[in-house]
């Protein structure tokens, strides 16, 4: 059994997360500050489960939760584009200097691996896709050079202070748990709930910009994988499936399954907003054993079904 420090850990990739390390067994401590934790699953927490909480803001809380921990899953920060857009500093604070904290915290706590999830808006507007992790990076907004920022921190700590630090940018991630209400929630959650409910969706831009949806229990086993993956210290990998889908194609999926034809509406394109994704996922491939199990039809068809049973 080996004991997880997961910070965000009552968020969507969190909550995820924390019940399938439970499921295998491991001991896992939540360092949240509640502020955009999913709290009615917080209700009952498998066993061998605590919540701690608490900010990444805060060196010294955060040190106090990494003691004794031999994994670091670090999770915490703002992941809007939209709200980096507005405001830029608070977005930097949380996800460069929060990284920072934890990263201070892991190396002090000597743990055996720290692993940083980030995000594939590091790319930006680049033209070349697949993405590959070798690209020059591109952020087209404040969020993707916060990201870029923690995971050149993670670099740093790994050369200079010898803390085994993995970098994963995940691509457009859905799956159960996500948020689906709101401006700021992410797409994929909020068009099966809208259209669930019988309304019209709403898209910004003209739906053609395609993005690399992946479920969430992938990047769930790429989080495991890069624990323990030899030789995987110090890398970054491009964590999607290498395949994409339009936003219209998405909404156009999700009224099959539910047997609808509703139409979306539009709205206009989000300043920051890339316009196409797709990520090559060879190196992960190569050095996790990364395979990325869920289509995108299989993990609209079971989030849809799991929205079902927990709205």
């Amino acid at each position: 059994m080996s004991k997880y420090l997961v910070t965000g850990g009552a968020g969507f990739v969190g909550l995820n997360l924390i019940h399938a390390l439970s499921a295998a067994g491991e001991k896992v401590v939540i360092y949240d500050n509640l502020s955009a934790a999913r709290k009615k699953y917080l209700r009952d927490l498998p066993n061998g489960i605590k919540l701690v909480e608490g900010d990444v803001l805060d060196l010294q809380e955060v040190k106090k939760a990494a003691r004794s921990m031999d994994y670091v899953v670090h999770l915490a920060g703002q992941p809007s584009v939209i709200k980096s857009v507005k405001d830029p500093a608070t977005t930097l604070e949380i996800n460069a200097t929060g990284t920072l904290n934890v990263l201070l915290a892991a190396r002090d706590a000597k743990v055996k691996r720290c692993i940083y999830v980030g995000s594939a808006a590091a790319y930006g507007e680049s033209p070349s896709l697949p993405k590959v992790e070798s690209m020059n990076d591109a952020p087209l907004s404040p969020y993707g050079v916060s990201t870029i920022a923690a995971e050149n921190q993670c670099r740093v700590f790994f050369n200079t202070y010898g803390l085994q630090t993995v970098v994963l940018r995940a691509f457009n991630l859905f799956g159960p748990f996500q948020e689906t209400t709101g401006p700021l929630a992410p797409v994929c959650g909020k068009f099966i709930t809208t259209l669930m409910d019988g309304k019209a969706p709403v898209i910004a831009g003209d739906g053609k910009q395609s993005r690399d949806f992946v479920h969430v229990a992938d990047l769930i086993e790429a989080i495991k994988a890069a624990c323990i993956a030899p030789k995987a210290e110090g890398e970054l990998f491009n964590i999607g499936t290498g395949s994409r889908i339009t936003i219209n194609g998405l909404v156009n999926m999700i009224n099959n399954i539910l047997g609808k034809e509703i139409q979306p509406k539009y709205e206009e394109a989000h300043p920051g907003d890339i316009r196409h994704s797709l990520a090559d996922i060879t190196k992960a491939q190569e050095m996790l054993g990364f395979r990325p199990r869920t289509s995108i039809m299989d993990g609209i068809e079971s989030t849809i079904e799991w929205y079902r049973k927990n709205k």
